[in-house]
This record gives C-alpha cells, structure tokens and sequence, in this order.
C-alpha cells in the first residue's frame, strides 16, 4: 500500500519524490462525478481525464472527434470528485497542434474552467514549442509518446510503435527533449517493454506505461479493466472485473421486477 495514501493531495512533487524511491504510481481514467470519487477515495495517484472519453463515454471510433468544450466538462466533474489525486486533463485533437498559441490558450481554458491540476500533450519534438509555451504559463505538462491515437490515421494502425532501430531511437530523443523543455511525467504507450524500462531508467522523470512493461507507474481506461468494454481484451490489459456481466445481470433482474409487478413492493411504497 502507497505511504501516500494519507496525504491530502498528490502534487507533481511528490510524484518525483515516488520515482525517487521506487514507489510505483497509480493511474487511472475517469470522466464523471460518480465514478471520479470512488477513484479518488480507493487511493489513487492520478487521475487522467482522457481523450479516451471520446470512445467509451461518447462511442467514437477514435478520439478525434472529442472537442475542448467536452473535455472541461469531463474534467470540471472529475475535479469536483477528487480530494486526493492530481487530476490531468488530455488536450484533445486540434487545441495544440501546429499552434503554440493556441495550445496555451487551451490549456489555460482547462486549467481556469475545469480546476484541473495539468494537462497531457501528445508528441515529442514536432511540438515542444507548444510545451514550452504551456510550461512558461506556470501550468504542468504530462507528455504522452509511442503509441499516439491522436495520429491514428498517421500510424494506421494501433499495433505497438518503435519496434524498429529509428523509431526507438526517436522515441528516445523524444523523451530527453519533454524532460529538457520541464514535463513532469511522460506516458509510453503500446512499446516494447525492454524499450520502456530503458528510458524510464534515462529520464530522471516518471514515466506511465500502458502496454509498454514496468515502468515508473501504469495507467488503464476504467472502462477496460472493469470489464465495462465487452469483448476489449488486448494482451496489455488486466480485467479486474466483469461489469458488463454483473450490470446486464442487474438490469435484467430489474426489467423482470418491474413486468411482474414485485417492484415495487409494499415496503417500496409510501
């Protein structure tokens, strides 16, 4: 169990404090209220309002489609939950790039109308203008590398990135270049593992993995490893439930309830 489990908030120090010690870091998403707050009291580290809300929450095939409107609504609600967790906000498709900005603009609208307590970027050198530019406002930034789904139709594909000898070693660059311009922590997503535990031994930063081995912590969509998402069963992920079943089973059970005329009962009535 974290010796943080008492402490009143998470902050981006006491995260460094973690890696320094080899305490792993827990993270998970959350996009609303209700499941934010039992998220929040279990004890966990981060809280990451991802642009994977566009998928489970909203049915997207990718997460492009999710707009900055959406997201500070996701994140006001988590933010609202969380007494605990350092909350993270993901900048969805289109708020960053190209434009520095206009990822200042974005992350500064998230951090003012959500209360968040950072946000997460994807990329490496292709958008470290924007980086520093947040960063210069005095807001955390998160990296994000690998496997990128914002640049789904760039890859093709969601098979595990950098296998080859150029694209590990970019992915390395990538990495030194977050921790030079002052990001606090870097996801590796869907990489090789032994890749993974090298650059998370490079940085002096903590590195989240998700599909990419044991790294300095590891994050997972709530949605999968609650079993939420029937039939989502990649090899990086751990089910720790079977929602899908148990709810579907409860719903059931409540349909009959209600056409057989026993709910509710006489107890149930005023």
């Amino acid at each position: 169990m974290s010796v943080n489990k008492e402490v009143k908030r998470i902050t981006t120090h006491i995260l460094q404090e973690m890696k320094n010690r080899g305490e792993k870091i827990a993270m998970l998403t959350a996009y609303d209220y209700s499941m934010a707050t039992i998220v929040d009291e279990a004890g966990m580290d981060i809280i990451l309002v991802g642009d994977s809300a566009s998928n489970v929450m909203a049915g997207h095939e990718t997460t492009l489609p999710i707009t900055l409107d959406q997201m500070i609504y996701h994140a006001s609600s988590v933010v609202r939950a969380a007494k605990r967790a350092l909350v993270v906000v993901d900048l969805p498709f289109g708020s960053y790039q190209g434009n520095s900005k206009e990822a200042l603009n974005s992350a500064i609208r998230i951090m003012k109308e959500s209360g968040a307590h950072a946000v997460k970027i994807e990329g490496g050198v292709e958008i470290a203008e924007s980086v520093s530019r947040i960063l210069t406002a005095g807001i955390p930034v998160m990296g994000h590398l690998g496997l990128t789904p914002q640049s789904i139709y760039k890859f093709g594909t969601y098979t595990v990135r950098a296998k080859e000898d150029a694209e590990a070693q970019k992915l390395r660059d990538d990495a030194l270049k977050l921790q030079e311009l002052g990001c606090f922590a870097i996801v590796l997503e869907k990489i090789p593992a032994k890749l993974a535990t090298e650059v998370s031994q490079s940085v002096h930063i903590p590195i989240i993995g998700i599909g990419a081995g044991q790294c300095d912590g590891q994050v997972l969509v709530i949605h999968d490893m609650l079993g939420i998402n029937n039939g989502f069963k990649p090899r990086f992920l751990r089910q720790y439930a079977n929602m899908y079943e148990q709810m579907n089973t409860a719903f059931k059970g409540y349909i009959t309830d209600v056409k057989s005329k026993s709910f509710p009962s006489e107890k149930e009535q005023y």
